[in-house]
């Protein structure tokens, strides 16, 4: 049984015999421990700490279980998309408000929650690692947030704010983006989206001002709608008047250049009653030449 146990000196007359199946156990578990699992969808970077090759391996580690050494340490980058918001409201990364703020080209001050959809490009995690020495959280919070901030701002300070409340803001965060990506893609950080959660949050004094003009804008436009009606009806009834009036004249022609018309008509018009004279004599009519 001798071969089973390893003996272990103490001070003083003991001795600990350890068997060694857990001497094995303990020398598995101390290698294990000293792994680490790149998550699937990750690249990692190896760091050394230590020795003659110490710092960033250029070599991007595949995912997997991989052994570190004494100072040696896996740091994971995603390589597939995945979608990060900064937000007013608290996430899984804490308490801390994240929203963009920025202003329009007369200085209001706004806010927005914004969210990005990007992966980072394998074969250049190690320098971007190497220039940054962050992990990809802290990077996400650091110099990304704020060149995508900088970035929003620049685009909103160029415009007013009626025009992002009017619709122009999805035209604003499209040339944000341009603008982050002209700095980062070719690190290897590449954003294929940039969007606003919800609505810009703008000034309360803003939106009264311009809900006042919009309802302006709305009552003139109603009112000329109403003039341009009125124009309508009045040159309507102008033109009947010169149609009448038309009418008229062509008439008044016509019974000019012929005179028995005059009598016809009152002829058409006779009841055959002859009307009531003065001492019983029966009226003439001119029934014209025949």
């Amino acid at each position: 049984m001798n071969n089973l146990r390893s003996g272990v000196s103490l001070p003083g007359k003991w001795k600990v015999l350890i068997p060694a199946g857990a001497v094995a156990a303990l020398a598995l578990f101390s290698l294990v421990s000293c792994g680490q699992t790149v998550q699937p969808g990750n690249v990692g970077v190896k760091i050394r700490t230590l020795g003659p090759n110490a710092g960033v391996d250029a070599t991007p580690v595949p995912s997997g279980w991989h052994l570190n050494l004494l100072g040696e340490r896996i740091a994971e980058f995603p390589v597939i998309q995945r979608t990060y918001t900064y937000t007013r409201e608290a996430d899984e990364r804490g308490p801390e408000n994240e929203e963009i703020t920025f202003s329009d080209n007369n200085a209001l001050p706004m806010t927005a929650d914004v969210q990005l959809v990007m992966r980072i490009d394998p074969a250049k995690a190690p320098a971007l690692y190497k220039r940054y020495r962050l992990s990809f959280d802290q990077m996400f919070e650091g110099p990304i947030r704020n060149d995508v901030r900088s970035a929003v701002a620049a685009e909103t300070e160029l415009v007013s704010v009626e025009f992002l409340y009017r619709g122009g803001r999805q035209q604003v965060i499209q040339r944000a983006l341009n603008r982050v990506n002209r700095k980062w893609e070719p690190q290897g950080v590449n954003i294929s989206q940039l969007d606003w959660i919800g609505t810009i949050r703008y000034p309360q004094v803003i939106l009264d001002s311009i809900q006042a003009k919009t309802k302006a804008d709305a009552d003139a436009a109603a009112a000329q709608a109403q003039v341009a009606v009125a124009k309508a009806q009045a040159d309507a009834l102008i033109e009947q008047a010169r149609g009448q009036a038309e009418s008229n004249r062509l008439l008044a022609v016509s019974i000019s250049s012929n005179p028995e018309v005059v009598q016809l008509r009152a002829i058409e018009k006779w009841d055959g009653h002859l009307p009531t004279t003065t001492g019983g004599a029966v009226p003439f009519i001119d029934v014209g030449k025949r």
